[in-house]
């Protein structure tokens, strides 16, 4: 099963990696005029934290709206695509080297995915100002959970002594989901996935589902890292074929985000992380707030695809 889930995986990869490069192809003559160090950067930097738990969607949100590289109305479309490949990878990596029931993986893998593309429909043809709202409040739900999780509030992210500890009360925590646990774990994977395509990212929220149903925390990073690597080829494929999405900046984040996964997971390991995550939720608290403030100001309100073609 688990060769089956990686062969699916890798061919959605395939397919999409087909479209993605031919359109970045067909669309190099629209290519912004940014330096590629600091949108390749980018990629490295949060696709390696990425991998040890931080995330990617907020801080490259807040870097994009910082230093103004991409255009707000394509932001939502540039994370997907572009961190797309580099989420796979570490799919690939987790699904190896940890074990999970193999229907509560693809349950919630399918949910995700279906959510992801439905999401995507909607996302790409919003205009800006609703793309800004949808990013602002995602960003201050995504600084809140990274809050929670740095916390340990609600007891939903459980640090891996806490699991232990449980164990050695005799509280096993279960590998598998069955019965109305697995439907709620379907449904709420769902709704996941369609805020995954406005920017909020799937880890965290996952992670506290898992742990609030019974399983073993440490199950969530093959379920979290396998349905982001299923959902984002197909929902991407939406956004390119939209053009709403910036393909300069999202081959950034592509070409050296790969290499920051496999830094991180072969070679880092594990990071004292605290302090970073509380600087990371500063800046995404900041990014909100601008990113909510321009939502008053008086713009176009040209959808992604057609701010792309102007």
């Amino acid at each position: 099963m688990k060769n089956f889930l990686l062969a699916l995986l890798s061919v959605s990869a395939l397919i999409f990696a087909v479209f993605y490069l031919r359109d970045v192809v067909n669309r190099r003559k629209v290519f912004s005029k940014v330096s590629w160090l600091p949108l390749s950067g980018i990629g490295f930097v949060t696709n390696f934290f990425d991998t040890l738990g931080i995330g990617s969607f907020a801080p490259t949100t807040s870097f994009y709206k910082f230093t103004k590289t991409v255009d707000d109305r394509v932001i939502p479309g540039t994370l997907n695509v572009g961190h797309c490949l580099p989420v796979v990878a570490q799919a690939l990596i987790y699904i190896k080297v940890v074990e999970v029931d193999f229907v509560t993986l693809i349950s919630i893998m399918l949910a995700a995915t279906i959510g992801a593309v439905l999401g995507a429909g909607v996302v790409a043809k919003m205009p800006v100002k609703k793309i800004r709202l949808g990013l602002g409040l995602a960003l201050l739900l995504v600084a809140f959970v990274m809050t929670a999780k740095s916390l340990n509030l609600f007891n939903l992210f459980p640090p891996e002594q806490a699991v232990k500890a449980l164990a050695e009360k005799g509280v096993m925590l279960t590998k598998s989901l069955t019965g109305w646990k697995l439907i709620v774990a379907v449904i709420v994977s769902f709704i996941f996935g369609a805020l995954q395509t406005i920017g909020i990212g799937f880890y965290a929220p996952c992670m506290a589902l898992v742990f609030a149903l019974g399983m073993d925390p440490r199950m969530a990073y093959p379920i979290m890292t396998g349905s982001c690597a299923l959902l984002m080829p197909w929902c991407s494929l939406r956004f390119i074929k939209e053009a709403s999405y910036d393909p300069k900046a999202a081959i950034g984040l592509t070409g050296l985000g790969i290499i920051g996964v496999l830094f991180a997971a072969y070679i880092v390991k594990s990071l004292p992380l605290k302090i970073l995550t509380w600087v990371v939720v500063v800046v995404i608290l900041y990014t909100s707030i601008i990113m909510l403030r321009s939502v008053k100001k008086k713009e176009s309100v040209q959808t992604p695809a057609e701010a792309c073609k102007t």
